[in-house]
């Protein structure tokens, strides 16, 4: 199957400044696909370059196996949800998701209906003649999503709209979001620097850094496997071993990444570690050890023994809770 999107060597240069450095990307018809990482990553500039706002100074962007070149924002298949969801306050809610069909020319009674579809589609029956001043943060995020959606893209791209959201609020328009885009079927391609985000929704995800793909794989690849200590380190919480504390201990040959949640108070065998801080969490409680010179944490489930501060414990993990990877940057 042709993919929905295709990178090909892409480079974006902004003067000495390399936005995208030759990120090869493919992006399946269905899928539901983050890119994730720190703001600077390169991951809003790829976005950009899907949408054609801006174009790539080498390399080839594909929608849908055609190659995009110099075709303009309004001729690609693809429609853009923003953070700030730039919908018109002057417009009620069914104008606002309509806007794209009148410009496109449609007659206002289609237009209508086709917006009041979209509406219902989002859980928004009955809201139309609403102005955006009088809608929620969530609601007006569906009211965005309405509008992209009533235009029928192949590809739906969502640039951080869940960043104006409260906690609660985010965490359930999370799951409305995957559940959408499982019912619709279309691929979405959404930029994070959330990584619970990324890999509570997402299909597959690709962690970005300096403009470049550091890995690209599903969101358990991601988070227990991660190629490289950047990987590890940005994506949740991990202890990263340095090639001379594993040698040391016996447990390979280069650097490792160790999950906190993976790390248990044994009674005998193990590493010996003393206990530098304890903070208590909720459903667990975060252990500071110094193990032989290294800084480490454990996450201990609550109603298990605890030890005191500035105790002698040991320390142990399954084999395979232990991530050795390949690069050491």
């Amino acid at each position: 199957m042709t993919a929905a999107v295709e990178f090909r060597r892409v480079e974006r240069h902004y003067g000495e400044v390399r936005a995208v450095d030759g990120v090869d990307l493919s992006i399946a018809q269905g899928e539901f696909f983050a890119m994730l990482g720190p703001s600077g990553s390169g991951k809003t500039t790829c976005l950009r370059l899907i949408a054609g706002f801006e174009r790539p100074t080498g390399g080839e962007v594909a929608i849908m196996g055609a190659p995009m070149g110099d075709v303009p924002p309004y001729r690609r298949p693809v429609n853009t949800v923003f953070q700030d969801y730039a919908l018109f306050p002057h417009l009620n809610v069914r104008d606002n998701v309509a806007y794209g069909l009148m410009i496109a020319g449609q007659g206002r009674a289609p237009r209508r209906r086709a917006a009041d579809e979209a509406l219902e589609m989002v859980a928004l029956p009955g809201y139309g003649a609403r102005k955006p001043s009088e809608l929620s943060g969530g609601q007006r995020q569906r009211v965005a999503l309405a509008r992209a959606l009533v235009m029928q893209p192949k590809v739906l791209l969502l640039d951080e709209p869940l960043g104006a959201l409260d906690l609660k609020l985010r965490e359930a328009m999370q799951e409305e979001l995957k559940a959408l885009q499982r019912r619709l079927g279309i691929t979405f391609v959404f930029v994070t620097h959330d990584q619970g985000e990324a890999l509570s929704m997402a299909d597959r995800v690709a962690v970005f850094n300096d403009g470049r793909i550091v890995q690209a794989g599903t969101p358990e690849d991601i988070y227990y496997r991660p190629e490289a200590p950047f990987v590890a380190d940005f994506v949740g919480s991990s202890n990263l071993l340095p090639p001379e504390v594993t040698r040391r201990l016996g447990l390979g040959d280069g650097p490792a990444a160790l999950r906190p949640e993976a790390v248990r108070l044994v009674s005998e065998g193990g590493h010996a570690a003393r206990v530098t801080g304890l903070a208590f969490l909720g459903t667990a409680t975060r252990l500071s050890l110094d193990l032989d010179g290294h800084r480490m944490t454990a996450l201990i489930p609550r109603g298990a023994d605890m030890p005191a501060e500035g105790s002698d414990v040991r320390i142990g993990w399954a084999p395979d809770d232990l991530h050795l990877m390949k690069v050491s940057a």
